[in-house]
């Protein structure tokens, strides 16, 4: 497999993976980007528009796009706006009939993983499942650290998303008007 290239938004998650398995090189660090700065919804947007990611601002001022099909947001959470969450959800729904079985299938996935964090909520009559990776970034961030994170909640949330896509049917589309990455 070495030599093979990643597709699309795999290899701007993993922002610097050329070949399979193989670090691309980078230029030399800036100085300026290690040095921890206050989170901002701008270096949020900044991130996402070097990774090349299509994202849309909604009616709350929250960054939102979606991810093989399922959506996600970049919120700034806190008094101060200092916490990053990166929180998505599936495009599909469960009939609350299933809720045992969804039940121990979360559980399941966040006794195993650290991250993301996932949930079952309640919303219309159905359930909805949740990802979420968060982190308090009240002392700021280095643009790297920021990168990782972004990337975590990212990856690890259509991680998520895939594992139950392989247990559960479509039953829906996804979200209609939402640029898809």
């Amino acid at each position: 497999m070495s030599g093979q290239t990643r597709p699309g938004w795999i290899s701007r998650v993993l922002g610097g993976m050329g070949a399979i398995g193989k670090p691309a090189k980078q230029p030399p660090a800036d100085p300026d980007s290690q040095t921890p700065t206050p989170l901002t919804r701008e270096r949020v947007s900044g991130y996402l528009e070097t990774r090349g990611y299509r994202y849309l601002v909604d009616d709350d001022g929250d960054l939102t796009g979606t991810w093989d099909g399922s959506r996600f947001w970049f919120l700034l959470l806190g008094e101060h706006e200092e916490i990053l969450q990166v929180r998505g959800r599936w495009q599909r729904t469960v009939p609350l009939e299933r809720r045992g079985g969804v039940a121990l299938a979360v559980n399941d996935w966040n006794r195993d993983r650290i991250w993301p964090k996932v949930y079952a909520r309640e919303e219309d009559g159905v359930l909805a499942l949740y990802s979420e990776v968060s982190a308090d970034l009240e002392e700021g961030a280095t643009d790297d650290q920021l990168a990782q994170l972004i990337a975590c909640g990212l990856g690890t949330g259509v991680q998520l998303f895939t594992a139950f896509d392989e247990i559960l049917p479509l039953d829906e589309k996804p979200p209609p008007g939402l640029p898809n990455n």
